[in-house]
């Protein structure tokens, strides 16, 4: 699947996810999407919110689009708009995502759910901040851009971040997404929309072999310093990204253990025992892997004895804590 499928497609399922849990929280909430180029996402986005029509009475949801789409993008989302509820007010902005600390405040957006997308610029500071003012708050940004969006985002104040690189193998320009959030099930979902937007064309795709030596055309960056890749293809050029953690990973499946299993061993050599839950965070921020596959990693490394686990015995819950075992040779003959 090609950059230009994954993104919108993307938005799509974190936006279907993040509904309801705001319009749970909020009597009101804001959807903000902002665009430096192509507001294609913006009507696919409204979709979705038409389809939680039902969860939307007395409430109040307030869509805006910044974009410079021209005459014909107010007419192009008016025939969605129209099949809304009455409790959704839609705002085309024109211009760039500068604009964005303005609408926010002018919308009122400050202190109830936010969800922001800023498409096709590198962060600014100022930008940034405007987007933290949404409790929660929540950001989805991409960029075609060889610069790390995570630090802009933490130094934003978001506690939880993951960063992809995705990168065409056809050498057309490559794209960074990033999210950023408070939440961890919002991560989770992050993380599980990535992989379901890549691989929704699975049928069409090549097959990935699992194992170093890919090149450097393509990364997943989340600032751990380790590297690894694989290539998605499909509708478009395909798509080469590396994860921090290791091995070359195959979006068209579940991915292999191996990589992630190195990871959280690493993880706990450096810093010594960790929970469970501490252990899936870092999957999830430090690495392109999901939640799920935390676990199915820890089950296999308490399966082999690399590492052990208090209480011994019992269900892998989050508050179960695992420590690294140390390795036959470097253990004492005292």
């Amino acid at each position: 699947m090609s950059i230009d499928a994954v993104l919108p497609e993307l938005l799509v399922r974190q936006l279907d996810h993040w509904l309801p849990g705001a319009l749970h929280r909020s009597r009101r909430a804001t959807l903000a999407l902002a665009y430096a180029g192509d507001p294609g996402s913006a009507e696919a986005a409204l979709r979705v919110v038409a389809g939680h029509a039902d969860r939307l009475r007395g409430r109040r949801l307030t869509v805006l689009v910044l974009a410079d789409g021209g005459p014909e993008l107010p007419a192009r989302l008016g025939v969605v708009e129209a099949g809304l509820p009455g409790d959704v007010a839609v705002h085309v902005v024109p211009g760039d995502p500068a604009r964005l600390p303005v609408a926010l405040k002018a919308a009122g957006a400050a202190g109830a759910p936010l969800l922001t997308l800023v498409d096709g610029v590198p962060p600014d500071r100022a930008l940034l901040a405007a987007t933290t003012t949404g409790r929660p708050a929540e950001v989805l940004l991409t960029a075609a851009t060889t610069t790390a969006l995570r630090p802009a985002l933490t130094a934003a104040g978001f506690p939880l971040v993951a960063e992809v690189e995705l990168v065409p193998v056809d050498g057309s320009p490559a794209s960074r997404v990033a999210f950023g959030t408070g939440l961890d099930r919002s991560l989770e979902a992050f993380k599980d929309a990535l992989w379901a937007a890549e691989g929704s064309g699975a049928a069409d795709r090549s097959r990935v072999t699992h194992g170093p030596g890919a090149g450097d055309e393509s990364r997943v960056t989340d600032g751990s310093g380790a590297a690894d890749g694989s290539m998605v293809t499909g509708g478009g050029a395909a798509i080469r990204y590396r994860d921090p953690a290791g091995g070359l990973l195959d979006v068209a499946g579940p991915p292999a253990a191996g990589p992630l299993c190195g990871e959280l061993l690493a993880e706990l050599t450096r810093h010594g025992p960790r929970t469970v839950t501490e252990l899936r965070r870092h999957a999830l921020t430090a690495t392109a892997y999901r939640a799920v596959d935390a676990g199915r990693a820890l089950t296999e490394l308490l399966d082999t004895g690399a590492v052990s686990r208090d209480p011994e015995h019992g269900r892998l819950g989050g508050d179960v804590l695992i420590s690294a075992v140390p390795a036959p040779a470097a253990r004492s003959t005292a």
